[in-house]
């Protein structure tokens, strides 16, 4: 074997003796003996709804409410709200409250309507509280109410008659139906039980003891044939008054109490300096219109409205500016254009307020009230109803 066949040959065992080596070293078993560290699961928590915080109902096309931060414009959190509910949040701030339906098996089998109760700082649910049918209809924030004090939910119900299921949200428990005929809408009565709009124009009173309940009604004030009011109005709870709109622009304030006291109309048109709203077909003028269409800060007693040109009967059409009105003076202050049509407008109630509007698209702006500067325009945010924490 010549000098260079024999280091070839050597140099062939040199590589297969380390190849071997090599194959020994990586099957080698691995060091069991090390414990594998447990993965611990946290909660992130939040705080409690802040008074720039807002939520965004989803509507029919988007699921749960969102909460965004105002002054951030992000999402800090989502609500479980299914398709039809309603939500209201805990004057304390606690909890937020859905009243919804369900059944077993998607959108058949056996109903089942309850208060589902959330905690604000988890978003966990805490408990469903049981209650009879509820009416189904979606994007009304007067269907679902809750009292000043926080201890009692009123849901509103049509099955086929108007009434109310009274839950205590103190012992979480459904506690009566009462029925207020020809009547809807609800809003607050501290002391005394709740309100309601009712169809023949008047303001029901439902004074309740226990289970019981005794209703009143005021002498009619508007033609809910004629000249609706807007289902969504507004209601302030340090001054326990609530602020109507119709459907031509017809204002009213009404002061609650066991015998409420309501203002004389004025018109929205007069205020801003043209013609009042009429029914006549045809006839185009300014209207109110969408289906959130006001807003009141409740410090400045300013309302805030979405107008459109158009006609009587044109209350589902967006906004195409917004006017706040100075309730006090009954004047129009300022009228504002929007670059795109909005649905539905809301107000913060904090010392430096922002104005937030949503429209078809789903879009959402956080505008500065001091300045008009648009601080956030939001995506997808959602298309319906705007609820804000109320800190009085």
């Amino acid at each position: 074997m010549s000098s260079a066949a024999v280091r070839g040959f050597f140099a062939t065992a040199a590589m297969g003796f380390a190849l071997c080596a090599a194959i020994t070293v990586h099957a080698a078993p691995a060091d069991t003996t090390a414990a594998l560290e447990p993965e611990t699961s946290d909660v992130v928590t939040m705080e409690p709804p802040k008074p720039n915080w807002f939520f965004v109902d989803g509507g029919w096309d988007m699921p749960g409410t969102s909460i965004f931060d105002g002054d951030s414009g992000k999402m800090v959190g989502m609500v479980e709200t299914r398709r039809l509910a309603d939500m209201a949040i805990d004057p304390a701030g606690q909890y937020y409250y859905v009243a919804e339906t369900i059944w077993s098996k998607g959108d058949r089998g056996t109903r089942q309507d309850m208060v589902s109760v959330y905690d604000t700082r988890e978003l966990k649910l805490v408990t469903e509280i049981t209650i009879p049918d509820r009416i189904l209809i979606g994007s009304r924030k007067n269907n679902f109410i809750i009292s000043d004090d926080g201890k009692t939910g009123f849901v509103y119900n049509l099955s086929p008659a108007s009434s109310v299921n009274i839950v205590d949200l103190v012992k979480r428990k459904f506690v009566a139906n009462v029925e207020v005929p020809g009547c809807a809408s609800m809003m607050p009565n501290p002391g005394v039980g709740f309100s309601a709009l009712c169809a023949d124009g008047s303001l029901a009173t439902v004074k309740l003891t226990g289970s019981k309940a005794d209703i009143t009604h005021s002498a009619p004030f508007f033609s809910a044939t004629d000249d609706p009011i807007f289902d969504n109005f507004t209601y302030d709870r340090k001054k326990k008054e609530t602020t109507f709109l119709s459907y031509t622009g017809q204002i009213w304030t009404a002061k609650l109490g066991p015998a409420p006291t309501i203002s004389a109309p004025f018109s929205i048109q007069t205020a801003a300096g043209i013609r009042p709203g009429e029914t006549k077909p045809l006839e185009l003028n300014w209207y109110p219109g969408g289906r959130q269409p006001m807003a009141l800060h409740r410090a400045t007693g300013h309302l805030f409205v979405l107008m459109h040109m158009g006609e009587y009967w044109s209350h589902k059409a967006s906004g195409t500016e917004v006017w706040e009105v100075d309730l006090a003076t009954q004047k129009v202050v300022k009228r504002r254009p929007l670059e795109e049509p909005m649905n539905n407008i809301e107000v913060t109630q904090s010392d430096k307020p922002l104005l937030i509007m949503d429209g078809e698209k789903g879009t959402a702006l956080v505008i500065d009230l001091a300045t008009w500067e648009e601080k956030h325009k939001i995506e997808k945010a959602g298309g319906s109803t705007i609820t804000v924490a109320d800190p009085s």
